[in-house]
């Protein structure tokens, strides 16, 4: 490739075409068309060619190496996980600190041994083999896991014995599995798993290919048997529906969701495996057969179920429904509260615990099964503004695990004896280098565009000065009704320790926060809401002068991403930097590429007129201007992401570099090799993609390491 010389970078020439699409009349030019192949040699020069400017670029930074030690150093401390019992033994996963992957440990008590149970790193040289799913049969006999490879979406499943050092018990894992749980029928023979047909470009690096993924059906694997025997026992009407699936907690039935894309809303039905062979379509009860509510399993006594719903609930209930007597309906258990509930764990055969959002803090109250009454204690103790990352224990456990955490606290993990009603710390993280007594974290509410309070978390030093000059992280998702919690990161707290940074965290519309409401308030027709509530932010943070538009960065992943683009076009001016991650660029096309048809639930759907008119005013690669120069801008996105493809980054990029030659800020890519959306990178990767990233605001806000 040729380059051409632009505000003393050389950014490579890349070849623009003729195509033109017509959409609903009006004329839509895509002449990066031919970067949606990741294949070809010519994307593959383009991806090296953006690579060597970017890499070349942030060569510059003085303090990128002291950095990158200073991260090492503070990711360097081990990792537990909740503690889960199945069958005779008790499993952990642990990190010893910088290990590329978490390891399964068995113990046969709390206190006894740990021992390898099962050790991803050992899997590959490089560690981008990861554990992407798995399950233990209701026995604790066997166990089922799913590998991703290079963080593609795409796993391949084996089965073991859980014994600890043993090996596979079938000679090929079965393939083609993609958003997939596993679920073992309690007779220990097999499990439930969903599959997508092969896409029609594959080859054996998985991950690389952009085919559209549709056709899921859900299949029951018998083990010790092929893949080509497996059972196909579900499928959804429409083929871009997708399928949750559980099997009760009695081990009678099946129960399955239908879901239209990332809509919450589903349909809900059960089929009893207990009277029927599982050897063919198995016959559902339609509980649910319309897309009006959100539904989820609770547990189940016999043939009364409970369930999560936000049937005339838009922060969710609590209700029970009796296969046997449908006419009954809906019956509530426990009512909506004003919080948002987020999750729901059954213990001890007949105690419900009910995690809910108060202003983006967790609470945990405990309450009966059957009636729903208010148990004592009332709450789980949770530090004030803590979040709970997890909790181990099933319906027949006694006990349970849960642990906790926040911005600036690795956190600790709880025992709660269900029978002494008494808790006890199992476990307390501690984190070498970390300085949280010189750090605080402050929440805050500010008003949006059409006067909306928005939260929002200020992470910094206590001694940060408020004169506008502190490099400050703007960070946000709005999407998809996902609530941002607060959750400890040795990125964000390398560089509020080591440069003086500020961190601010806004819980913008769109996501799940405060119930239905604010995630429909940032859909559809309502997305240039999102939008306006993190533009407000950076006014807000300027405002009150924790920074000033040359010292702020935006950033965002995935739909946060698209989020990060259209702000850079819409308002380029209230910011220094842009750091794009993984994200939906091309909001013309994102549909006709791997999981893309499920996003139709929070873009719209290209392909209708009226919601093509909405998501063109803020297609990123569809909205670059010329009016205004451009900040710093950094893409970011991995080689097999196979969830929001790598052509979205590409097309911005090159459509920025484009408009922008003479932009007297960089715009630049950079490509990591071998990772995908997000899950299953290694330590090593995290750590030198972090490290790029604040050598780039290093470099482009005037941030100093500090010795």
């Amino acid at each position: 490739m040729a380059t051409t010389s632009t505000a003393g970078i050389a950014y490579p020439t890349v070849r623009r075409d003729a195509t033109v699409d017509t959409l609903h009349g009006q004329k839509v030019e895509d002449p990066y068309r031919w970067l949606e192949d990741p294949d070809s040699e010519e994307t593959k020069a383009f991806v090296d060619a953006q690579n060597k400017v970017f890499y070349d670029f942030i060569a510059k930074n003085p303090d990128r190496e002291a950095f990158k030690e200073s991260l090492t150093e503070l990711w360097n401390y081990p990792k537990f996980g909740c503690p889960f019992k199945r069958g005779d033994f008790y499993y952990e996963f642990r990190n010893s600190g910088l290990q590329a992957q978490s390891v399964l440990y068995q113990m046969k008590d709390l206190n006894g041994e740990a021992v390898v149970f099962l050790d991803p790193n050992v899997l590959s040289e490089d560690g981008t083999i990861s554990l992407n799913t798995y399950a233990f049969s209701k026995s604790g006999k066997y166990f089922a896991y799913g590998l991703s490879a290079s963080g593609s979406d795409w796993v391949s499943i084996h089965v073991r014995d859980a014994t600890a050092g043993s090996k596979d018990l079938e000679d090929k894992p079965l393939e083609w599995a993609k958003f997939t749980g596993l679920q073992w029928t309690h007779d220990d023979k097999g499990f439930f798993y969903n599959r997508y047909p092969s896409p029609s470009s594959s080859t054996a690096d998985k991950g690389t290919e952009t085919d559209s993924n549709t056709d899921s059906e859900l299949f029951y694997h018998k083990i010790g048997t092929p893949q080509v025997q497996d059972v196909a026992v579900f499928k959804p009407e429409d083929p871009k529906f997708m399928v949750g699936f559980e099997v009760s907690d009695d081990g009678k039935y099946l129960v399955v969701d239908v879901l239209r894309g990332c809509d919450p809303e589903r349909k809900f039905f059960v089929a009893d495996i207990e009277s029927q062979a599982i050897s063919g379509a198995l016959q559902f009860i339609k509980v649910v057969d319309d897309f009006e509510a959100e539904w989820g399993y609770v547990t189940n006594e016999g043939t009364v179920f409970y369930l999560q719903t936000t049937q005339n609930a838009p922060k969710r209930r609590i209700v029970k429904y009796d296969l046997n007597d449908a006419k009954k309906e809906f019956v509530e258990v426990v009512p909506q509260s004003e919080d948002v509930l987020t999750s729901y764990h059954v213990v001890d055969n007949d105690k419900l615990i009910l995690v809910y959002l108060h202003d983006v803090k967790h609470v945990a109250r405990l309450h009966a099964l059957t009636t729903g009454a208010a148990l004592e204690p009332k709450e789980l103790p949770l530090p004030l503004g803590a979040i709970i990352g997890s909790v181990s224990g099933r319906k027949e456990d006694r006990e349970i695990f849960y642990s906790f955490s926040s911005f600036i606290t690795p956190g600790s993990i709880y025992r709660f004896d269900l029978g002494t009603m008494k808790h006890s710390t199992y476990r307390q993280t501690e984190v070498k280098g970390l300085q949280a007594d010189l750090l605080e974290t402050r929440q805050v509410f500010y008003e949006s565009k059409d006067g909306t309070k928005v939260p929002m978390y200020i992470i910094a030093r206590k001694d940060a000065p408020k004169d506008g000059s502190n490099v400050t992280l703007l960070y946000g998702y709005g999407g998809f009704n996902i609530s941002i919690t607060p959750a400890f990161s040795v990125t964000w707290l390398t560089f509020v320790q080591k440069m003086n940074g500020v961190v601010a965290v806004a819980n913008i519309r769109g996501g799940g926060e405060y119930g239905q409401d604010w995630y429909d308030a940032g859909k559809l027709k309502n997305k240039q809401n999102v939008f306006d509530d993190f533009q407000h932010a950076a006014k807000y943070l300027v405002k009150e002068k924790w920074t000033s538009p040359a010292k702020l960065a935006l950033n965002g992943g995935s739909n946060g991403g698209l989020l990060v683009g259209a702000c850079l076009n819409q308002a380029p001016e209230l910011f220094g930097c842009g750091i794009a991650e993984v994200g939906v660029m091309d909001v013309v096309r994102f549909h006709k590429f791997t999981i893309g048809h499920a996003w139709t639930s929070d873009y719209g759907n290209p392909d209708v007129k009226e919601d093509f008119e909405v998501l063109k005013k803020y297609s990123p690669v569809h909205n670059v201007q010329t009016e205004k120069p451009y900040p710093a801008i950094l893409i970011l996105t991995g080689d097999h992401d196979d969830r929001v493809v790598p052509l979205h980054s590409h097309k911005l990029l090159a459509t920025l570099q484009h408009a922008a030659p003479n932009n007297p800020k960089p715009i630049l890519e950079r490509v990591e090799t071998k990772a995908g959306h997000g899950a299953g990178k290694t330590t090593k990767q995290r750590i030198e993609e972090a490290t790029d990233k604040f050598a780039f605001i290093g470099l482009t806000l005037g941030a100093k390491f500090q010795k």
